[in-house]
Protein backbone atom coordinates (compact mmCIF):
# COMPACT_ATOMS: atom_id res chain seq x y z
CA UNK A 1 0.00 0.00 0.00
CA UNK A 2 1.32 3.53 -0.74
CA UNK A 3 1.57 5.94 2.39
CA UNK A 4 2.94 8.77 0.34
CA UNK A 5 1.07 9.49 -2.83
CA UNK A 6 2.72 12.27 -5.18
CA UNK A 7 0.00 14.91 -4.56
CA UNK A 8 -1.26 14.19 -0.96
CA UNK A 9 -1.57 17.61 0.94
CA UNK A 10 -2.92 19.22 -1.99
CA UNK A 11 -6.31 20.23 -2.41
CA UNK A 12 -8.81 20.93 -5.39
CA UNK A 13 -11.59 22.05 -5.89
CA UNK A 14 -13.58 20.49 -8.90
CA UNK A 15 -16.90 22.59 -10.43
CA UNK A 16 -16.88 20.17 -13.00
CA UNK A 17 -19.52 19.15 -14.51
CA UNK A 18 -19.92 15.82 -17.74
CA UNK A 19 -16.84 14.28 -18.03
CA UNK A 20 -13.43 16.04 -18.75
CA UNK A 21 -13.49 17.89 -15.72
CA UNK A 22 -14.48 15.60 -13.38
CA UNK A 23 -11.94 13.27 -15.00
CA UNK A 24 -9.16 15.37 -13.64
CA UNK A 25 -10.85 15.47 -10.50
CA UNK A 26 -10.82 11.99 -10.43
CA UNK A 27 -7.13 11.82 -11.28
CA UNK A 28 -5.92 14.27 -9.23
CA UNK A 29 -7.74 12.45 -6.56
CA UNK A 30 -5.69 8.82 -7.24
CA UNK A 31 -2.53 10.60 -6.91
CA UNK A 32 -3.72 12.06 -3.58
CA UNK A 33 -5.00 15.38 -3.74
CA UNK A 34 -8.04 16.25 -1.70
CA UNK A 35 -10.84 17.15 -4.34
CA UNK A 36 -14.01 19.06 -3.19
CA UNK A 37 -16.13 18.20 -5.83
CA UNK A 38 -18.75 21.25 -6.48
CA UNK A 39 -21.78 19.67 -7.77
CA UNK A 40 -25.28 21.73 -8.27
CA UNK A 41 -28.42 21.02 -6.80
CA UNK A 42 -29.89 19.12 -9.66
CA UNK A 43 -27.09 17.49 -10.09
CA UNK A 44 -23.71 16.79 -12.23
CA UNK A 45 -25.14 15.52 -15.84
CA UNK A 46 -23.63 12.05 -15.86
CA UNK A 47 -25.51 11.22 -12.95
CA UNK A 48 -28.29 11.02 -15.72
CA UNK A 49 -26.65 8.60 -18.35
CA UNK A 50 -27.67 5.47 -19.54
CA UNK A 51 -28.39 3.05 -20.06
CA UNK A 52 -26.42 1.32 -17.31
CA UNK A 53 -27.44 2.98 -13.66
CA UNK A 54 -26.36 1.94 -10.42
CA UNK A 55 -26.94 3.35 -7.04
CA UNK A 56 -29.46 5.89 -8.77
CA UNK A 57 -26.80 6.92 -10.87
CA UNK A 58 -25.34 6.78 -14.22
CA UNK A 59 -22.40 3.94 -14.01
CA UNK A 60 -20.90 6.56 -15.98
CA UNK A 61 -20.88 9.21 -12.85
CA UNK A 62 -19.07 6.41 -10.45
CA UNK A 63 -16.62 5.86 -13.56
CA UNK A 64 -15.35 9.84 -13.24
CA UNK A 65 -16.38 10.76 -9.30
CA UNK A 66 -15.30 8.08 -6.92
CA UNK A 67 -12.47 9.45 -4.55
CA UNK A 68 -13.82 13.17 -4.13
CA UNK A 69 -15.87 14.96 -1.52
CA UNK A 70 -19.02 16.22 -2.60
CA UNK A 71 -20.42 19.17 -1.67
CA UNK A 72 -23.64 20.77 -3.07
CA UNK A 73 -23.63 24.95 -3.92
CA UNK A 74 -26.04 26.77 -6.34
CA UNK A 75 -23.30 29.54 -7.56
CA UNK A 76 -26.70 31.68 -8.77
CA UNK A 77 -27.18 31.77 -4.62
CA UNK A 78 -25.11 34.83 -3.63
CA UNK A 79 -24.89 33.38 -0.22
CA UNK A 80 -23.53 30.03 -1.42
CA UNK A 81 -21.08 31.75 -3.84
CA UNK A 82 -19.95 33.74 -1.56
CA UNK A 83 -19.30 29.57 0.47
CA UNK A 84 -17.93 28.85 -2.89
CA UNK A 85 -14.66 31.57 -2.86
CA UNK A 86 -14.10 31.40 1.18
CA UNK A 87 -13.57 27.55 0.29
CA UNK A 88 -11.39 28.42 -2.37
CA UNK A 89 -9.60 31.32 -0.58
CA UNK A 90 -8.80 29.53 2.60
CA UNK A 91 -8.17 25.87 1.40
CA UNK A 92 -7.27 25.24 -2.38
CA UNK A 93 -4.39 25.36 -4.23
CA UNK A 94 -5.95 24.36 -7.24
CA UNK A 95 -9.49 25.48 -9.01
CA UNK A 96 -10.86 23.45 -11.57
CA UNK A 97 -14.05 24.44 -13.75
CA UNK A 98 -15.50 23.69 -17.39
CA UNK A 99 -18.19 26.26 -16.92
CA UNK A 100 -19.93 27.45 -20.16
CA UNK A 101 -18.07 29.82 -21.55
CA UNK A 102 -17.69 33.22 -19.83
CA UNK A 103 -19.71 32.34 -17.10
CA UNK A 104 -16.72 32.37 -15.01
CA UNK A 105 -16.27 35.72 -14.84
CA UNK A 106 -20.10 36.37 -14.21
CA UNK A 107 -19.43 34.54 -10.55
CA UNK A 108 -16.04 35.64 -9.99
CA UNK A 109 -14.28 32.30 -10.71
CA UNK A 110 -12.21 33.42 -13.66
CA UNK A 111 -8.36 33.44 -12.81
CA UNK A 112 -8.09 36.90 -12.78
CA UNK A 113 -10.90 37.63 -10.24
CA UNK A 114 -9.60 34.75 -7.74
CA UNK A 115 -5.73 35.19 -8.23
CA UNK A 116 -6.11 38.79 -7.00
CA UNK A 117 -6.68 37.58 -3.55
CA UNK A 118 -4.88 34.22 -3.65
CA UNK A 119 -2.17 35.00 -6.56
CA UNK A 120 -0.72 31.53 -5.82
CA UNK A 121 -3.50 29.49 -6.71
CA UNK A 122 -3.57 27.18 -9.56
CA UNK A 123 -6.64 27.81 -11.81
CA UNK A 124 -7.21 25.53 -14.46
CA UNK A 125 -10.05 26.05 -16.92
CA UNK A 126 -11.46 23.40 -19.58
CA UNK A 127 -12.86 24.80 -22.31
CA UNK A 128 -14.41 23.67 -25.57
CA UNK A 129 -12.89 25.58 -28.74
CA UNK A 130 -10.14 27.27 -26.18
CA UNK A 131 -9.71 29.86 -24.69
CA UNK A 132 -8.84 32.41 -27.66
CA UNK A 133 -10.12 32.44 -31.35
CA UNK A 134 -13.35 33.43 -32.50
CA UNK A 135 -15.21 30.29 -31.95
CA UNK A 136 -13.80 30.45 -27.83
CA UNK A 137 -17.32 31.53 -26.70
CA UNK A 138 -19.48 28.36 -28.21
CA UNK A 139 -20.48 25.34 -26.35
CA UNK A 140 -19.22 21.89 -26.93
CA UNK A 141 -18.40 18.31 -26.94
CA UNK A 142 -16.58 15.29 -27.72
CA UNK A 143 -18.21 14.27 -31.17
CA UNK A 144 -17.97 17.71 -32.63
CA UNK A 145 -14.80 18.00 -31.76
CA UNK A 146 -13.85 14.90 -33.24
CA UNK A 147 -15.53 15.83 -36.43
CA UNK A 148 -13.87 19.36 -36.61
CA UNK A 149 -10.35 18.49 -35.76
CA UNK A 150 -10.65 15.52 -38.84
CA UNK A 151 -10.11 12.61 -36.22
CA UNK A 152 -14.35 11.49 -38.04
CA UNK A 153 -12.49 12.25 -41.93
CA UNK A 154 -9.94 9.68 -41.34
CA UNK A 155 -12.32 6.81 -38.90
CA UNK A 156 -14.19 4.29 -40.27
CA UNK A 157 -14.38 2.27 -43.63
CA UNK A 158 -13.53 4.44 -46.62
CA UNK A 159 -17.27 4.86 -48.44
CA UNK A 160 -19.28 4.63 -45.58
CA UNK A 161 -20.65 7.11 -43.14
CA UNK A 162 -17.73 9.05 -40.97
CA UNK A 163 -18.13 7.24 -37.51
CA UNK A 164 -16.96 8.38 -34.44
CA UNK A 165 -14.33 6.81 -31.55
CA UNK A 166 -16.42 4.51 -29.45
CA UNK A 167 -14.97 6.04 -26.64
CA UNK A 168 -14.60 9.67 -25.40
CA UNK A 169 -11.20 10.14 -26.35
CA UNK A 170 -11.39 13.96 -26.18
CA UNK A 171 -13.08 14.35 -22.78
CA UNK A 172 -10.94 11.73 -21.25
CA UNK A 173 -7.63 13.18 -22.95
CA UNK A 174 -8.36 17.10 -22.37
CA UNK A 175 -9.18 15.76 -18.41
CA UNK A 176 -5.54 14.24 -18.56
CA UNK A 177 -3.72 17.35 -20.29
CA UNK A 178 -5.49 19.55 -17.68
CA UNK A 179 -3.75 17.42 -14.73
CA UNK A 180 -0.41 17.17 -16.73
CA UNK A 181 -0.96 21.05 -16.60
CA UNK A 182 -1.81 21.49 -13.03
CA UNK A 183 0.97 19.15 -12.10
CA UNK A 184 3.60 21.18 -13.94
CA UNK A 185 2.12 24.46 -12.42
CA UNK A 186 2.28 23.13 -9.04
CA UNK A 187 6.06 22.13 -9.28
CA UNK A 188 6.78 25.62 -10.78
CA UNK A 189 5.21 27.19 -7.59
CA UNK A 190 7.43 24.69 -5.89
CA UNK A 191 10.44 27.18 -6.71
CA UNK A 192 9.08 30.62 -8.17
CA UNK A 193 6.43 30.13 -5.64
CA UNK A 194 3.95 31.79 -7.67
CA UNK A 195 0.09 30.19 -9.24
CA UNK A 196 -0.85 29.77 -12.62
CA UNK A 197 -3.63 30.07 -14.97
CA UNK A 198 -3.45 26.66 -16.88
CA UNK A 199 -6.16 26.14 -20.27
CA UNK A 200 -6.57 22.85 -21.95
CA UNK A 201 -9.36 22.41 -24.17
CA UNK A 202 -11.29 19.67 -26.16
CA UNK A 203 -10.78 21.16 -29.66
CA UNK A 204 -6.58 21.69 -28.64
CA UNK A 205 -6.58 18.03 -27.65
CA UNK A 206 -8.48 16.44 -30.28
CA UNK A 207 -5.87 18.44 -32.77
CA UNK A 208 -3.21 16.79 -30.86
CA UNK A 209 -4.48 13.73 -31.69
CA UNK A 210 -4.24 14.47 -35.23
CA UNK A 211 -0.37 14.95 -34.60
CA UNK A 212 0.72 12.60 -37.14
CA UNK A 213 -2.01 13.34 -39.52
CA UNK A 214 -1.07 17.18 -39.82
CA UNK A 215 2.40 16.49 -40.09
CA UNK A 216 1.60 13.47 -42.97
CA UNK A 217 -0.87 16.41 -45.01
CA UNK A 218 1.73 19.18 -44.82
CA UNK A 219 4.56 16.85 -46.43
CA UNK A 220 2.54 15.85 -49.24
CA UNK A 221 -0.89 17.57 -49.23
CA UNK A 222 -2.69 14.32 -49.02
CA UNK A 223 -5.96 14.81 -46.59
CA UNK A 224 -5.88 11.20 -45.11
CA UNK A 225 -8.62 8.69 -45.96
CA UNK A 226 -10.34 6.10 -44.28
CA UNK A 227 -8.31 2.66 -43.69
CA UNK A 228 -11.26 0.81 -41.15
CA UNK A 229 -9.33 -1.22 -38.56
CA UNK A 230 -5.71 -0.12 -40.30
CA UNK A 231 -3.83 3.03 -40.62
CA UNK A 232 -2.59 4.82 -43.60
CA UNK A 233 1.08 4.34 -42.84
CA UNK A 234 1.98 0.97 -41.76
CA UNK A 235 0.62 -2.60 -44.00
CA UNK A 236 -0.24 -5.25 -42.35
CA UNK A 237 -1.48 -3.15 -39.36
CA UNK A 238 -5.45 -4.24 -39.12
CA UNK A 239 -7.66 -6.27 -38.20
CA UNK A 240 -8.36 -10.17 -39.76
CA UNK A 241 -10.79 -12.23 -39.49
CA UNK A 242 -10.23 -15.97 -38.07
CA UNK A 243 -12.94 -18.53 -37.57
CA UNK A 244 -14.26 -17.33 -35.00
CA UNK A 245 -13.62 -13.79 -34.73
CA UNK A 246 -11.60 -10.80 -35.65
CA UNK A 247 -7.56 -10.03 -34.21
CA UNK A 248 -5.36 -7.19 -35.01
CA UNK A 249 -2.23 -8.15 -36.39
CA UNK A 250 0.82 -5.61 -36.55
CA UNK A 251 4.25 -5.40 -38.74
CA UNK A 252 5.89 -2.06 -38.06
CA UNK A 253 8.26 -3.21 -40.76
CA UNK A 254 9.80 -5.26 -43.29
CA UNK A 255 11.40 -8.16 -40.30
CA UNK A 256 8.26 -8.73 -39.34
CA UNK A 257 6.16 -8.83 -42.19
CA UNK A 258 8.90 -11.75 -43.71
CA UNK A 259 8.15 -13.30 -40.16
CA UNK A 260 4.73 -12.95 -40.71
CA UNK A 261 4.82 -14.79 -43.85
CA UNK A 262 6.52 -17.43 -42.49
CA UNK A 263 3.93 -18.13 -39.51
CA UNK A 264 0.99 -17.83 -42.17
CA UNK A 265 3.01 -20.63 -44.31
CA UNK A 266 3.96 -18.21 -47.27
CA UNK A 267 7.09 -16.92 -46.98
CA UNK A 268 7.34 -16.22 -50.66
CA UNK A 269 4.92 -13.30 -49.82
CA UNK A 270 8.46 -12.10 -48.32
CA UNK A 271 10.60 -11.94 -51.50
CA UNK A 272 7.51 -10.54 -53.34
CA UNK A 273 8.36 -7.53 -55.19
CA UNK A 274 4.92 -6.39 -54.55
CA UNK A 275 5.27 -6.70 -50.41
CA UNK A 276 8.76 -6.62 -50.03
CA UNK A 277 8.68 -3.41 -48.67
CA UNK A 278 6.11 -1.48 -46.46
CA UNK A 279 6.15 0.83 -49.46
CA UNK A 280 5.04 -2.01 -51.85
CA UNK A 281 2.14 -2.77 -49.28
CA UNK A 282 1.39 0.21 -49.16
CA UNK A 283 0.81 0.67 -52.90
CA UNK A 284 -0.48 -3.17 -52.75
CA UNK A 285 -2.73 -2.92 -49.77
CA UNK A 286 -5.79 -4.54 -51.12
CA UNK A 287 -4.06 -7.14 -52.22
CA UNK A 288 -2.08 -8.66 -49.68
CA UNK A 289 -4.53 -7.40 -46.90
CA UNK A 290 -6.95 -9.77 -49.44
CA UNK A 291 -4.14 -12.80 -48.59
CA UNK A 292 -3.57 -12.85 -45.37
CA UNK A 293 -7.56 -12.56 -44.88
CA UNK A 294 -7.63 -15.82 -46.80
CA UNK A 295 -5.26 -17.47 -44.72
CA UNK A 296 -6.54 -16.40 -41.90
CA UNK A 297 -10.01 -17.33 -41.97
CA UNK A 298 -8.72 -20.93 -41.97
CA UNK A 299 -8.03 -20.96 -38.32
CA UNK A 300 -9.60 -19.63 -34.91
CA UNK A 301 -8.23 -16.98 -33.21
CA UNK A 302 -6.91 -18.66 -30.44
CA UNK A 303 -4.80 -20.56 -32.95
CA UNK A 304 -3.24 -17.34 -34.86
CA UNK A 305 -2.91 -15.76 -31.31
CA UNK A 306 -0.79 -18.48 -30.03
CA UNK A 307 1.50 -18.73 -33.53
CA UNK A 308 2.16 -15.36 -33.68
CA UNK A 309 2.45 -14.86 -30.17
CA UNK A 310 5.25 -17.75 -30.58
CA UNK A 311 7.10 -16.32 -33.17
CA UNK A 312 7.29 -13.14 -31.36
CA UNK A 313 4.69 -10.76 -33.63
CA UNK A 314 2.28 -8.44 -31.90
CA UNK A 315 -1.21 -9.67 -32.25
CA UNK A 316 -4.33 -8.98 -30.24
CA UNK A 317 -7.66 -10.36 -30.55
CA UNK A 318 -10.32 -7.82 -30.67
CA UNK A 319 -11.91 -8.77 -27.56
CA UNK A 320 -15.91 -7.59 -25.88
CA UNK A 321 -15.60 -5.61 -22.51
CA UNK A 322 -16.37 -9.15 -21.06
CA UNK A 323 -13.62 -10.60 -22.56
CA UNK A 324 -11.21 -8.08 -21.69
CA UNK A 325 -12.37 -8.06 -18.29
CA UNK A 326 -11.80 -11.64 -17.49
CA UNK A 327 -8.81 -12.12 -19.83
CA UNK A 328 -6.19 -13.41 -17.27
CA UNK A 329 -3.39 -10.50 -18.40
CA UNK A 330 -6.60 -8.20 -17.17
CA UNK A 331 -6.69 -9.84 -13.99
CA UNK A 332 -2.75 -9.78 -13.16
CA UNK A 333 -2.78 -5.78 -13.62
CA UNK A 334 -5.31 -5.75 -10.84
CA UNK A 335 -6.42 -2.22 -12.64
CA UNK A 336 -10.17 -2.87 -11.98
CA UNK A 337 -11.15 -1.87 -8.29
CA UNK A 338 -14.13 -2.14 -6.20
CA UNK A 339 -13.42 0.06 -2.75
CA UNK A 340 -16.02 -2.42 -1.02
CA UNK A 341 -18.15 -5.78 -2.04
CA UNK A 342 -20.98 -4.04 -2.38
CA UNK A 343 -19.95 -0.87 -5.44
CA UNK A 344 -19.38 -1.74 -8.65
CA UNK A 345 -15.91 -2.33 -10.52
CA UNK A 346 -14.30 0.87 -11.88
CA UNK A 347 -10.86 1.27 -13.68
CA UNK A 348 -8.03 2.37 -11.50
CA UNK A 349 -5.32 5.06 -12.51
CA UNK A 350 -3.13 3.37 -15.23
CA UNK A 351 0.05 4.36 -13.02
CA UNK A 352 1.97 2.33 -10.84
CA UNK A 353 4.86 3.81 -8.45
CA UNK A 354 7.72 1.67 -7.53
CA UNK A 355 5.41 -1.31 -8.88
CA UNK A 356 2.28 -0.29 -6.89
CA UNK A 357 -1.00 1.52 -8.13
CA UNK A 358 -2.35 3.96 -5.65
CA UNK A 359 -4.93 2.62 -3.77
CA UNK A 360 -8.95 2.00 -4.90
CA UNK A 361 -10.59 5.68 -4.51
CA UNK A 362 -13.83 5.37 -2.20
CA UNK A 363 -16.88 5.21 -3.56
CA UNK A 364 -18.63 8.45 -5.24
CA UNK A 365 -20.78 10.41 -3.01
CA UNK A 366 -24.07 11.59 -2.97
CA UNK A 367 -24.83 15.49 -4.12
CA UNK A 368 -24.37 17.14 -1.21
CA UNK A 369 -22.74 14.65 1.02
CA UNK A 370 -20.21 16.56 2.14
CA UNK A 371 -21.66 20.21 3.17
CA UNK A 372 -21.51 19.81 6.84
CA UNK A 373 -17.88 18.87 6.73
CA UNK A 374 -17.16 22.26 4.73
CA UNK A 375 -19.07 23.81 7.08
CA UNK A 376 -17.63 22.50 10.05
CA UNK A 377 -14.23 23.59 8.37
CA UNK A 378 -15.05 26.68 7.59
CA UNK A 379 -16.02 27.54 11.02
CA UNK A 380 -13.18 26.04 12.81
CA UNK A 381 -10.12 26.42 10.96
CA UNK A 382 -9.30 23.02 10.82
CA UNK A 383 -9.16 19.39 8.73
CA UNK A 384 -10.43 16.39 9.89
Amino acid sequence: MLRDLPLSGVVVVELGDSASAPFSGKILAALGAEVWKVERPTGDSARGWGPSKWKDSGAAYHALNRGKRNICIDIKDKDQLATLHRLIAERADVFIHNLRPGASASYGLDADSLRVTKPELIHCEVGAFGHAGPMNTLPGYDPLMQAFSGIMSITGEEGQSPVRAGVSIVDFGTGMWAVIGIVSALYRRQNRHCGATVNSSLLETAIAWMSVGVANFNADGEPGARHGSGVAFIVPHRAYAAADGHLIVSCANDALFARLCAVLDHPEWATDERFATNAGRLKNRAEIDRLIGERMAQETRAFWTARLQAAGLPVAPIQTTQEMLANEQTLALGIIEKPSDDEIGIVGLPLSFDGKRPPPLHSARDTGADNHLLEWQLETGRRP
